[in-house]
């Protein structure tokens, strides 16, 4: 049975902010919660983007609801060891209630401290071999590894978790979901394509889970709603690989004037009508999809908060 959660965006809020939105998530029924992992905001009408792992610690205070990165970056920022370390930590905290969604990263965030952006190929490759030395350390025993891409000499993690930690891996086209399912414990992807989740399948992902999420923009006022959403998310339809590879904001901010308002009418679930809201979730469900994460976009949150808790989720349960 599909479980139904909320998502956290660090690009657009502060951490006051998701934290009481994780608090009104539980509240309203929702039975998960997924977190993005951002150095720079997409652009900077979005204007946050706090560090996750702070982030996922806070949760583990604030809320009794497990928690799924979607997803972070192990290969450049941050070394495979450092994320292992903060994982670890991340589900000890949380009893167990971690799983870590990985994927191979934007240039946005990760040519922060100058390194060269690789290849799609050679950063599969790099996720590859994270994975496997984050499996490694995951055990608690002393980790020694010399490979292509990464060295780590004489390492353990003395707070390790005491239960298999679950490592997502996100895809988005058929390379990616077989590198999903050979490597992964499940399969991260944002659009419910019936087609990739077989990919994910065939490629070794057969009994595991597939996990997406989607933003809506929930509001009495629909157009309302599409501006909100043009004017913070207009990213959300940027074509093939411009996401992975625009390096600052202000890239991302003129990619976006090419993304007009009809095409957020469009392509974005905005407004209150709750059939529209069903459907965008239902199809996920019917592609597949173990877990999807629901994000609402702008600053009404008590009326999304209100209409999935009392309309849309009992719903969907039904």
């Amino acid at each position: 049975m599909t479980e139904y959660g909320y998502f956290l965006s660090c690009e657009e809020f502060t951490p006051a902010e998701l934290i009481d939105q994780a608090r009104r998530a539980q509240q309203a029924g929702f039975t998960r919660l997924a977190i993005s992992d951002h150095f720079h905001p997409w652009n900077d009408r979005q204007c946050n983007s706090p560090f996750v792992w702070s982030m996922i610690g806070a949760l583990s205070q604030a809320v009794s609801l497990p928690v799924t990165t979607l997803v972070t970056c192990p290969t450049v920022r941050l070394h495979p060891a450092v994320t292992a370390q903060a994982a670890a930590t991340s589900s000890v905290m949380l009893g167990g209630r971690f799983a870590l969604g990985v994927g191979t990263g934007e240039a946005l965030n990760e040519h922060v401290l100058g390194d060269r952006w690789p290849s799609f190929a050679e950063r599969a490759e790099m996720l590859e071999e994270a994975v496997e030395v984050m499996r490694k350390l995951f055990t608690g025993k002393l980790v020694s590894h010399r490979g292509p891409h990464y060295s780590v000499d004489n390492a353990r993690l003395y707070t390790a978790p005491d239960r298999p930690l679950p490592v997502l891996v996100s895809g988005f086209g058929p390379r990616a979901a077989e590198l999903a399912g050979r490597i992964g414990d499940g399969l991260v992807t944002m659009s419910p394509d019936a087609d990739l989740v077989g990919a994910f399948r065939e490629g070794g992902g057969a009994g595991k889970k597939v996990v997406g999420g989607v933003k809506v923009c929930w509001s009495t006022d629909r157009d309302k709603a599409v501006d909100a959403v043009h004017r913070l998310w207009p990213t959300e339809l940027l074509p093939g690989e411009l996401a992975q590879v625009l390096p600052t904001p202000a890239h991302f901010e003129q990619a976006g004037e090419l993304v007009t308002r009809e095409m957020i009418a469009d392509a974005v679930t905005c407004g209150d009508e709750v059939e529209e809201h069903l459907e965008t979730v239902r199809s996920y469900v019917r592609a597949g999809f173990d877990e999807v994460y629901v994000g609402q976009i702008g600053s009404d949150q008590e009326a999304f908060f209100d209409a999935y808790g009392g309309l849309v989720l009992p719903a969907l349960n039904r």
